[in-house]
């Protein structure tokens, strides 16, 4: 790979070079413990997965509803995580989110494989039980919902409103089938923003869901957005969803296909591609994983963060060991360079490995520094390293690099 442009390095030329060298302790406690960098990210397979449970997805929604601040959700599955390989947009929606909860078992099954602290599904169905769930008292959300067949969100509302509980459902649109462009026309989204709801929950296909909501960002003033697809179908009583046993195997997809026919040939395609990355992604990553292994206990890493002459960057050097124990000292490192609001370059020369923890935290770097409009680079990649981001899925992140 060739760089986008010439790269300046460390004490190249007698350049008037600011170094910064320290070990950073830990994060100070009252860090605010929603930000991007401070989330328990994990790279499986290019897509970002927060490592947490339902009721930590429900404090979120609540404290962003509390806030009116925006909150995009994305919840992967398998056919997440395809259209994620195939779809550079696609899989921009997954990293601009704020919230990655594991939908599918098998997204919780690769994590398990690469030794991730990846726990448990929150399907975006049950999410919406949760929420339904509670007592009135704990505080009811609002809710708008968006998409579906023709007559089901306004079902969905009906069951909704039905009894008491955590859920009140204040509006429903349906855009028809129609292009993202079209159903992104003013009066729609000023049709959606006039509900005030606390929650825009939409049903477009993943593809259509995630890209509409990722053009539309800015416009939307509703705090909680989320694409949680049949979930909607599953509330308007439509389609039935499985029985608890079924879900808790993992066998949710085949009783789909038995309420959904139309569904096997998507489940049949996205089964043979997740062979596929079984064999030349996730088992190659597991035994590199566990191989290396040792060095996270045996090893440091020292961070450095370096102003350059040209001032339109900030280097920072990683050596040795760049996995979860160093998450810590990372994020001081990474803080401290966002200030700078300058494209940040990585120097990997040093480095002997890299851990999912770690990419995910790269993957929240990026994100950052995008919503900034500058860059994360890469520089001194070895063959080793590649090999690494290559079985991770994560040479995206290489787009700007210079190869070593």
């Amino acid at each position: 790979m060739s760089p986008a442009r010439p790269l300046p390095k460390a004490g190249h030329g007698g350049a008037d070079v600011t170094l910064l060298k320290q070990v950073f302790g830990p994060v100070d406690a009252g860090t605010e413990p929603q930000s991007d960098l401070m989330r328990p990210v994990y790279c499986v397979l290019g897509m970002p997965i927060d490592a947490v449970n339902m009721a930590a997805v429900v404090d979120r929604i609540d404290a962003a509803a509390a806030n009116r601040a925006p909150l995009l959700i994305s919840t992967p599955n398998l056919n997440f995580l395809v259209g994620s390989l195939s779809d550079p947009e696609f899989r921009e929606s997954l990293l601009d989110s704020d919230l990655c909860p594991p939908d599918g078992a098998p997204i919780v099954w690769i994590a398990r494989l690469l030794g991730l602290p990846v726990k448990e599904r929150v399907a975006g169905s049950d999410l919406l039980d949760e929420l339904r769930g509670r007592r009135t008292g704990m505080g009811r959300l609002t809710i708008f919902l968006f998409g579906g067949a023709k007559g089901v969100a306004e079902a969905a509302a009906r069951t909704i409103n039905a009894r008491p509980g955590g859920l009140n459902c204040v509006g429903t649109m349906d855009p028809g089938f129609c292009e993202v462009d079209e159903m992104s026309r003013d009066h729609v989204i000023e049709t959606v923003n006039s509900s005030a709801a606390d929650f825009l929950v939409l049903a477009l296909g993943a593809k259509k869901g995630q890209l509409w909501l990722q053009r539309n960002h800015n416009r939307l003033t509703i705090p909680i957005r989320a694409h949680l697809g049949a979930a909607i179908n599953f509330q308007a009583g439509s389609v039935k969803r499985a029985p608890p046993i079924l879900r808790a195997w993992g066998l949710e997809w085949l009783w789909r296909i038995k309420e959904e026919h139309y569904l096997w040939r998507r489940y049949r395609d996205d089964a043979l591609i997740l062979l596929r990355l079984l064999f030349t992604r996730v088992l190659p990553l597991a035994v590199l994983t566990r191989w290396h292994g040792f060095l996270s206990t045996s090893q440091t890493i020292n961070l450095l963060i370096e102003k350059t002459l040209d001032g339109q960057s900030t280097l920072i050097r990683l050596g040795g060991v760049a996995s979860e124990k160093q998450i810590p000292q990372a994020i001081s490192c990474f803080q401290e360079a966002l200030e700078f609001n300058k494209d940040v370059i990585v120097d990997l020369s040093d480095a002997r490995v890299i851990d999912a923890r770690f990419l995910g935290l790269l993957l929240m770097l990026r994100k950052k520094l995008k919503a900034r409009g500058a860059k994360l680079i890469f520089i001194g990649i070895s063959r080793r390293m590649g090999r690494i981001f290559r079985l991770s899925e994560a040479e995206f992140l290489l787009s700007y690099c210079e190869a070593d």
